[in-house]
């Protein structure tokens, strides 16, 4: 036995000595295909899901969705598969169709619980059959009182960051890709669209069914079903809006396929084939959800002027940075946002102009500046990267990852030039098209094809790991903004406001000028303001937010604005509108008013929003 041990040694050991060094290297660093993430149960490395197939019906009645989530799966000899799962009923669950066991591990208030399936080493498929309950996250369940034309009901999902689990059983980390096709069974009155290739039509007997050919990340899957028309705006844009909307929605985002052809023109070939968007009701907590071939989009960006359209090319944008090259964890978020707000700056000032691009990426300066004075005491926060363990995602979601992560790439833009940067661009898309990406891996993808063939020096380190804003920042000027300052001194210097030199204003001027009222404002300029430009009953959401928090924060109560307030955060979902005016009540020491009007408003809010206004006004359920 021992002699027969040392002659196969000899051979192994022979066998490896052949082999080239390159060979034998790329054996030695070979790396796991998936990184250990934070917020997720899933082992992808052992088992991990590849396609996938629902199964489901939408009982409006009962507010439950329910069916059977069907997985083929890459099976690495393991003996069992993690999923992820919140708030969910499981049923039953099959192995290559045989009946096999499953446990659900402890709660986490933030994760859920871990759903471990026993398979065998050949196992290539799941079945999960499941309910949703009564406290699934992702789905919000509206009475036709919620919605536009008020006469059916309506349902959305919204999975980012990590509540697709709770809706789906499913493997729910943003590095794990999936295709996807799904049967969904709705009331016959009511038109279901997904994430996916959509009718155009309602179906007679209420059975839809979607296919995605392209692998997306599982927070990118999503459903809206309720009593909507499509209006095409090209061959492959077009919007979804119930009735009584959609010739506004439709005249809003005419300019869609110029996006879609100007960000072409940018970094490459739209990859998802269709661009469409569905105006949801407003109880929708996000301006837009990049969901591939069907962007989800609050009603609060009609403006009747294509004036907060920008909204549509950030979500476009998100069809490279997000979508194609997503990020691998939720602590490389900024990769998603950060580069996709500087495409949605590029995409807009190749339609409209850079003075209006200036104006946009100048607002999103300052509102990085707000986020920084926010975090003062939490600098580790104010990183590119984060530390997320024990933590919601959701709290890494701020202004950091838009907007420093904008100011880095436009810092970077700047030392580059712009032609050099844009080569670099297209080709980081192109090259990692499909796949996912953390922040050491772009790293050493710019310092290669960037950084040391042009021999540039960039404190790129600085950047994402440290705190705050490094001193070589870009700055960002507008000389229109400057001009704004101009009037708004003016009028308070003299108590009084020119209606001819405001007439043409974008609503990004009006939002610097309302922005920039001085602490010590005094009521009489709000009267007076209020009396000219009748602010308070102004009918663009994004101005009327920002008027309404100065409002608060200096005590004006004028023109019935208590009112409008309290309508407007029992009517609006939106969760950037309203944590910025249920904060304007905390700071302003009005917590009892903010109360007040919660209580009311709270019902109408999906669980994205009403979480974070929860923790604002430290609201007990």
């Amino acid at each position: 036995m021992k002699k027969i041990t040392i002659i196969l040694s000899c051979i192994i050991l022979f066998a490896t000595s052949c082999n080239s060094p390159k060979e034998t290297k790329k054996e030695e660093t070979a790396a796991p295909k998936y990184v250990v993430e934070a917020h997720s149960y899933a082992q992808p490395n052992d088992a991990v899901v590849k396609h996938l197939s629902l199964d489901i019906t939408a009982d409006f009645e009962k507010e439950i969705i329910s069916g059977t989530a069907s997985y083929t799966i890459e099976n690495n000899n393991a003996s069992e598969i993690i999923l992820d799962s919140k708030f969910l009923d499981i049923l039953k669950v099959e192995a290559d169709g045989k009946t096999t066991t499953f446990t659900l591990g402890e709660f986490d208030k933030n994760l859920g619980q871990s759903l471990k399936i026993a398979i065998t080493p050949n196992t290539k498929s799941i079945t999960i059959h499941y309910n949703t309950t009564d406290k699934t996250e992702a789905l919000q369940w509206l009475n036709p009182q919620q919605t536009a034309d008020k006469k059916h009901p309506f349902l959305f999902t919204q999975g980012q960051a990590i509540l697709t689990r709770t809706w789906i059983p499913i493997q729910d980390s943003p590095q794990i890709r999936v295709t996807y096709d799904a049967t969904v069974k709705v009331p016959s009155e009511l038109m279901a669209v997904m994430s996916a290739e959509n009718p155009k039509e309602k179906s007679v007997n209420g059975v839809y069914h979607f296919k995605m050919k392209q692998p997306i990340s599982p927070y990118l899957i999503a459903l809206a079903i309720g009593d909507v028309e499509y209006k095409a705006i090209s061959n492959r844009t077009g919007v979804y809006a119930e009735k009584s909307m959609l010739a506004k929605v439709h005249a809003e985002f005419s300019d869609m396929e110029k996006m879609v052809v100007a960000a072409e023109k940018l970094y490459g070939k739209y990859a998802w084939d269709q661009f469409d968007v569905i105006v949801l009701p407003p109880s929708f907590p996000f301006g837009g959800m990049e969901n591939p071939r069907l962007t989800f989009a609050t009603p609060t960006v009609i403006a009747g002027d294509k004036s907060l359209t920008s909204l549509i090319a950030h979500e476009l944008a998100h069809s490279w940075s997000g979508n194609l090259v997503t990020n691998a964890t939720w602590e490389d978020f900024w990769l998603n946002e950060g580069f996709t707000v500087y495409f949605e700056i590029r995409i807009m000032e190749a339609l409209y102009g850079k003075e209006r691009a200036e104006m946009l990426a100048l607002i999103g300066r300052q509102d990085l500046e707000d986020e920084l004075e926010g975090f003062k005491d939490t600098p580790n926060d104010t990183k590119l990267k984060l530390d997320l363990k024990d933590r919601n995602p959701d709290d890494g979601m701020n202004s950091i990852a838009y907007d420093k992560g904008y100011l880095f790439l436009r810092t970077l833009e700047k030392t580059v030039g712009r032609e050099k940067f844009d080569v670099f661009l297209k080709n980081y898309f192109q090259t990692h098209a499909f796949s996912t990406m953390y922040t050491e891996k772009f790293i050493a993808y710019l310092n290669e094809n960037l950084l040391d063939k042009n021999n540039i020096t960039f404190n790129t380190n600085e950047w994402i790991y440290n705190p705050g804003i490094p001193s070589n920042q870009v700055t960002i000027v507008s000389d229109k903004f400057k001009n704004v300052e101009k009037t708004l001194q003016q009028c308070i210097e003299n108590n009084t406001a020119d209606t001819t030199v405001t007439k043409d204003w974008t609503p990004q001027e009006w939002v610097h000028f309302i922005r920039n009222f001085p602490e010590n404002m005094e009521i009489k300029h709000f009267e007076m303001l209020d009396k000219a430009y009748n602010l308070t009953n102004s009918t663009n959401s994004y101005i009327a937010m920002v008027w309404y928090e100065q409002s608060i924060l200096h005590n004006y109560r004028g023109n019935n604005i208590d009112e409008k307030i309290e309508a407007f955060l029992i009517n609006v979902g939106r969760r950037w509108y309203v944590s910025t005016i249920f904060k304007a009540y905390k700071k302003s020491n009005k917590l009892d008013e903010a109360l007040a009007i919660y209580k009311k408003s709270r019902a109408n809010y999906h669980s994205v929003t009403a979480n974070t206004i929860d923790e604002i006004l430290e609201f007990q359920k």
